[in-house]
Parts: C-alpha cells; sequence; structure tokens
C-alpha cells in the first residue's frame, strides 16, 4: 500500500542553547562581511606546483614546529584519522593536548561527521579520557541545525533527515520539526502497478548525512521533496568520500548517499561541512580569531587541507588517517599543506 504522510517528530526536551545563538553569530558574521577583508585576501604562500613544494619533500622540521606553534593562536583539529580512528584514540594526543593548552593555546575540534550532536560528541571525548568543553566541539550536524536556523526556516515547515540521531538531536535544539532519520531505518517500498509514493508537502528542506540504515525508501522520500516541493532546501552535512567507523578499515563516506539524491534530483546541496566555510565562518566570528592566526590540522587534502587553504589558515596535515605520505607526493596532488608529520603526537617535541 502507498505510505501515508510521515507525522512530525515532535521537538525533543533537551534543546541546546549553543545551536541557537549559532543564527546571531551568523547573521552578524554577514552583516560585517563587506567590511572585513576576504580570507582570500592574504593566503598563506605557497610554492609553484611546477617545483617542489617544501611541505610535500619533508616532514615538518623542528625549527619549523616552534615557529608554527608560536605563530598560532588557534588549533582547529579534524578528528577521525587526528584525535582517534573509530572508538580507539591514537597514541600521544592527551599529551598533545595538554602541551598546547599549558602553552595557552586556543584548542577547536571540528567534525564532518554527523551522527552525533555536540553532546554526543563531547560524551565521546569525556568517555576517551579528554578534558574537551562542549564550547571547543563543532560537528557537521550541528552546523546543519545552525543554517537553516540562521536564515529563520519557518517553525511551521518540516525538514526530511537521511542521518542519524545527531541531526534529529540538533534540530531539536532550534525547535525545527523533523521526519525520517532513525525512524524510517526499516522501511521498504514494495511495488505495484499504479503505485506511487506519498510524502509531506510541508517538508522545506531535506538534510543528508551519513546514515547506516539508508535505503531506498529514504532515498525516494528525499527524492520526491526535493523534487516536488517548490524551494525545498537540499543540504548535506559533507561530501566525506570516506569515514572511519573503526580503525581496521575505510568505509562508504557521506558522499556515496549525497551522491544518490544528487544523482536522482539533478541538484547540487548546500554542504555545511568542511571544506565549505560555514563553520569556519561561524568558529571565527564566534571567538573573534583573525584567520591568519589558526592552524587546520587535518588528515584529508580535500577536506581538512582544503578547508584551512580556502580559509586563509596555516594548514598542518597528519598521515594517522585518510591521507599516504605516497598520495601527498604524488604528481597528480594539487593540494598541498604548509606541512606535514606523520602524527599529531609528533608536535611534542617543542616543549623540550
Amino acid at each position: 500500500a502507498a505510505a501515508a504522510p510521515a507525522a512530525a517528530v515532535a521537538p525533543r526536551a533537551a534543546a541546546t542553547s549553543a545551536t541557537r545563538r549559532a543564527s546571531s553569530v551568523l547573521r552578524s558574521s554577514r552583516k560585517n562581511a563587506a567590511m572585513m577583508p576576504s580570507s582570500r585576501s592574504a593566503p598563506v604562500a605557497r610554492v609553484s606546483q611546477e617545483t617542489c613544494n617544501p611541505a610535500v619533500c619533508a616532514p615538518i622540521a623542528e625549527d619549523d614546529k616552534r615557529a608554527l606553534v608560536d605563530a598560532v593562536e588557534t588549533f582547529i583539529f579534524d578528528c577521525d584519522g587526528v584525535i582517534w580512528k573509530g572508538d580507539s584514540l591514537i597514541e600521544g594526543v592527551p599529551e598533545t593536548i595538554a602541551m598546547l593548552r599549558d602553552m595557552g593555546k586556543r584548542l577547536i575540534f571540528v567534525t564532518n561527521n554527523s551522527t552525533k550532536s555536540r553532546a554526543g560528541y563531547l560524551k565521546k571525548f569525556l568517555d576517551l579520557g579528554l578534558e574537551i568543553t562542549a564550547d571547543e566541539v563543532f560537528s557537521s550536524s550541528f552546523a546543519a541545525a545552525a543554517y537553516l536556523d540562521s536564515i529563520d526556516f519557518p517553525r511551521d515547515k518540516k525538514v526530511y533527515v537521511v542521518g542519524e540521531t545527531g541531526i534529529l538531536e540538533e534540530l531539536d535544539g532550534v525547535g525545527i520539526q523533523h521526519l525520517g532519520g532513525e525512524s524510517d531505518g526499516d522501511k521498504k517500498v514494495t511495488l505495484a502497478s499504479g503505485q506511487l509514493m506519498e510524502h509531506d508537502p510541508d517538508v522545506a528542506a531535506v538534510i543528508v548525512g551519513f546514515d547506516r540504515n539508508v535505503n531506498y525508501y529514504k532515498i525516494q522520500y528525499a527524492t520526491l521533496c526535493i523534487r516536488e516541493n517548490p524551494g525545498c532546501k537540499f543540504i548535506a552535512t559533507n561530501m566525506d568520500a570516506v569515514t572511519h567507523l573503526t580503525d581496521a578499515q575505510e568505509w562508504a563516506g557521506n558522499g556515496s548517499m549525497v551522491g544518490a539524491i544528487k544523482g536522482s534530483t539533478k541538484r547540487e546541496p548546500f554542504v555545511v561541512g568542511k571544506p565549505a566555510p560555514f563553520m569556519l565562518d561561524y568558529i571565527a566570528n564566534k571567538f573573534g580569531i583573525k584567520k591568519n592566526q589558526i592552524c587546520m590540522v587535518g588528515d584529508r587534502l580535500d577536506t581538512d587541507i582544503m578547508f584551512g587553504i580556502d580559509g586563509g589558515l596555516r594548514t598542518l596535515l597528519v598521515l594517522s588517517g585518510v591521507t599516504s605520505e605516497t598520495e601527498l607526493q604524488s604528481e597528480s596532488n594539487s593540494i598541498h599543506p604548509d606541512h606535514y608529520t606523520s602524527k599529531l603526537a609528533d608536535l611534542l617535541t617543542v616543549k623540550k
């Protein structure tokens, strides 16, 4: 039988004030954008790709480590592949975080993984024994809700979610109705002659985040909303090709899920995660940080390092995650960090 229009999920009780504040911060950044110099106007110097980029030729030297740490006020860290792999902490991370805090550095942790809310990621940090505060954690699930809040998404409209609980919790935090997500994980499509799938005409946005229970029902429902509901927004938390569900191997990332809906709708999504600028603009305005005083530390060239390069940040690639030294040094690679090293803990030699 045709599926009846899904009802909106009632907002959960625990609304996060941090997510609510995102809209005012972003609006402020938009008002100031015309007066602020572009982050692209003073990029970190790059070596021509016709020559050997020193950052690609060899790992960061000891003198350059000290110079980098001294010049940087804020470190933004990716999480998967930099801080942890799966549920395993990478060696030396607690000591490195403690050292940088003792040196007076601001630390911010940014993840494209939308399966958890900020509160969920804070719990993971604490469970791993890392002393992190809620204001230091930013997830793409938070960014998706913050974006909708910043554009005054109508509260009488709904969001269809291809994704997991992190997105649902963040939407609850800003009082936006939603459907889909985990509740559609077991739904199946049974086809028969003349059958069609009903969808809710009040859905005004579709958010696609990483979903371990993605299925054809969700893809079709999202497709119908985007194609048939006038003005329906298509939002992706990220376009990552792979992710680290375990420390044993790489797993297909959210790019595979967004790609399915891009293909069926012939629409490009608005991306809120790295390397898109939304989170960086929000963070820089929230904390009042000059972008040339930020270093982005990540394990992916096409997300983390591009996020830093596009934003005018200093960049440090670590080889403890997705990117290998062979890939970095390949002639076909055009994305060059300012520095690279094997793992975050290599910075510990700065204190010696």
